[in-house]
């Protein structure tokens, strides 16, 4: 098949969150099993190092990458706000290029890429997949923005061969919101196991950090905004018994002064001393922090799935996740803990997981098996199959108003 994904972000831009990881991840699968990938996404910013990480080289529609047998084209980005680009070179490259594709799969919501790529295939009679990634549930800011984008572009989700949601959690709220149980896909985030296979010397975050080795230490690892909790455990730290266990929290701000926030609450409490704050980790780095963490905390307000912890998973850590996060039924006393949003459900989850040895020793045991559970092999085969009927549906379509 010849597929094109539609993706904001894509790699390098790490610093943008799961979606560039795992766009990344399913189209290099999608390689293996033999198709033709393209990825049409943004320029957000390559500079010289970004350009030598994607191999790019300039072309007609700004810079294009063929790395991993994956072919990706960069749209320039004429001016943005926020995390919203404009990208008018999309136009052209629809026009040229648009029926070159057999399935067109779009990720996300707010952007201009996807509802422009969707027009086209509405018009060409191209099927197209949209995953929200959980967007369809306004929860972090721009709420109005949000919904008059929603009202301009309804026919992007409404018109969409199948909507994709990665959890049960998700799936709920497509429901709710009124779309069919047969327009609705499930399929789980996954993980690159190959990427797991071989970790980082033990201790060589700790070595790196300045962490003594008899020092336990929970890792927050996502982006530093609000609703991810961060700041709950920090606010748990005090009432944590082990005046040894120290928090290490990873990864890049993404709300201006939301670091300087979470300083100054551990100033406050009077826990700056247990609190290091690792900045963005990605390749090497994170899987040696997720590593040599005894515990991966994510007590999210909401999250759609929650990449990271499946990735702790994957490196043996068990993890702590909240029951708004929709990997929760998968991780839940297999390889870590569920808790409520709330500072006294962290408390207690973070003291079962730091002083139940036994609970411990068996969640760390079940991380083997969620990990292949979550194999992006596997997920990207049922995801195939999902494209092959796509296409046999269109085919009787096409076919039926000839």
């Amino acid at each position: 098949m010849r597929i094109l994904k539609v993706s904001q972000a894509y790699y390098p831009f790490l610093d943008r969150g799961g979606p560039a990881i795992k766009v990344r991840s399913i189209a290099r699968a999608l390689v293996e099993l033999g198709h033709q990938v393209t990825v049409l996404t943004a320029d957000l910013g390559l500079g010289r190092a970004e350009i030598a990480a994607a191999a790019a080289v300039r072309n007609g529609h700004g810079w294009r990458s063929n790395l991993d047998g994956v072919e990706t084209v960069y749209l320039p980005t004429q001016c943005r706000y926020r995390n919203l680009t404009v990208n008018p070179g999309v136009v052209r490259f629809c026009r040229g290029r648009l029926r070159e594709f057999e399935i067109i799969h779009v990720y996300g919501l707010y952007d201009t890429l996807g509802p422009v790529v969707a027009r086209y295939c509405r018009h060409l009679g191209i099927p197209y997949f949209v995953e929200p990634l959980g967007m369809t549930r306004p929860i972090d800011r721009g709420f109005l923005l949000k919904k008059v984008w929603s009202r301009l572009t309804n026919c992007y989700l409404s018109d969409a061969c199948r909507i994709i949601a990665t959890s049960e959690l998700e799936r709920g709220e497509l429901l709710a919101e009124g779309f069919s149980r047969d327009q609705l896909l499930l399929r789980y985030n996954g993980i690159d196991l190959e990427e797991f296979r071989q970790l980082p010397p033990p201790g060589a975050f700790r070595k790196k950090a300045g962490l003594r080795e008899d020092e336990r230490f929970i890792l927050f690892l996502g982006r530093l905004i609000p609703r991810k909790g961060a700041d709950l455990l920090i606010e748990a730290l005090p009432q944590i018994c082990s005046d040894k266990a120290r928090l290490v929290i990873a990864g890049p701000e993404g709300e201006v002064g939301y670091l300087a926030f979470l300083r100054a609450k551990a100033q406050a409490l009077r826990v700056q001393h247990r609190v290091l704050f690792a900045g963005p980790l990605y390749g090497e780095d994170k899987k040696a922090a997720l590593a040599d963490a005894s515990v991966f905390a994510l007590p999210s307000r909401y999250e759609n799935f929650g990449n990271a912890a499946a990735e702790a998973i994957a490196c043996g850590t068990p993890a702590l996740v909240s029951d708004h996060c929709g990997i929760a039924p998968l991780v839940n006393q297999r390889a870590g803990v569920v808790t409520a949003y709330d500072l006294g459900g962290v408390v207690r989850a973070l003291g079962d997981l730091m002083g139940n040895l036994s609970l411990y020793q068996r969640l760390k045991a079940g991380c083997p098996q969620v990990a292949s559970e979550l194999s992006w092999d596997k997920l990207v085969k049922g995801m195939q199959d999902s494209y092959v009927e796509a296409l046999g549906r269109s085919g009787v379509a096409q076919a039926s108003h000839q």
